[in-house]
């Protein structure tokens, strides 16, 4: 079994004990992400849509890493604090994908880390040349 920790300085630094995202043989294992600016470090402004924007340029930055994108992602598990604001994360995440739509799962939680409004967890699935 491959293992390896992925890190990337072009994404916010891992708020708590836990790494950005993990390689285990061809499956990368990224941590669920909420929409903190690599800039600034804090959340950014704009509820939902600005976070869910957010979020997956941060996605993009660690994908980077190993030469991956968004389209090597296979799984996406949503966490949203209000899921009337649904369908605007459902506008932004829809903007995100040019290939097939990964596979996906979607939850109203109570709370989520530094008071965000959503957070999302995902899967790729990479080539061994990008190992």
């Amino acid at each position: 079994m491959n293992r390896r920790i992925i890190y990337s300085e072009k994404a916010p630094k891992p708020i708590g004990p836990y790494s950005q995202a993990v390689i285990i043989d061809k499956l990368v294992f990224l941590s669920g992400q909420i929409g903190i600016s690599i800039e600034t470090g804090n959340l950014v402004n704009g509820g939902v849509i600005e976070e869910t924007k957010q979020i997956f340029q941060n996605f993009k930055a660690v994908l980077a890493e190993v030469d991956a994108s968004l389209d090597d992602i296979i799984k996406t598990t949503v966490y949203m604090t209000d899921l009337t604001k649904f369908s605007d994360m459902n506008r932004i995440y829809n903007e995100q994908f040019t290939k097939d739509y990964p596979a996906r799962a979607t939850v109203q939680v109570s709370a989520l880390p530094k008071g965000a409004c959503v957070e999302i967890e995902a899967i790729a699935i990479i080539n061994d040349s990008k190992i």
